[in-house]
């Protein structure tokens, strides 16, 4: 983007959000409102929708894609958390969508394997969002990254990286 345009960092922690600044400094990015939002429900919200033409989501997970460096993870995450989870993850999912103008691109980011937190999640918004539409990664990364479908996944065994989820989602119209 150069530094034109306008980009928008939300979160609802104020922790994750305290080093914002710092990165995109360090990073040369000067164009960037931040904002701690009250919830993924926070009125300011509104005021954006429809508006966006790229959405970036990298919810809250269960973190499964690091389980490898940090084992103690899968130990202490339980059916519940699970449950928890996958709730706010939807939550998030449905409420991002309303920001996403027509032809924009909603994308949806986990550090998880697991697939209720990732595919499902997908097909139940797409289920109740028949103006979006699965973009397929084959179709703007590389073939290393696509494997098994529309989604990108990295796995620590494939990639020497944490494992991880993406799905790219397109407005209709």
């Amino acid at each position: 983007m150069h530094n034109r345009g306008r980009l928008l960092a939300w979160d609802t922690s104020e922790r994750r959000m305290a080093d914002m600044p710092r990165r995109l400094a360090r990073a040369g990015v000067n164009n960037t409102q931040i904002r701690v939002l009250a919830s993924e429900r926070d009125p300011f919200i509104k005021r954006h929708r429809e508006t966006a033409d790229r959405v970036l989501l990298d919810v809250p997970c269960s973190g499964s894609g690091t389980w490898r460096r940090s084992p103690d993870l899968k130990w202490r995450t339980s059916p519940q958390d699970l449950k928890e989870l996958t709730a706010l993850q939807k939550s998030i999912l449905f409420g991002a969508a309303r920001l996403v103008k027509a032809g924009g691109r909603l994308i949806y980011a986990t550090c998880s394997l697991l697939p209720e937190e990732n595919e499902e999640q997908i097909a139940a918004f797409l289920e109740e969002h028949s103006d979006f539409s699965l973009l397929p990664t084959a179709e703007f990364l590389p073939a290393s990254l696509v494997m098994d479908g529309p989604y990108l996944r990295l796995y620590p065994h494939r990639h020497g990286t944490d494992g991880f989820f993406a799905a790219v989602l397109v407005k209709n119209g």
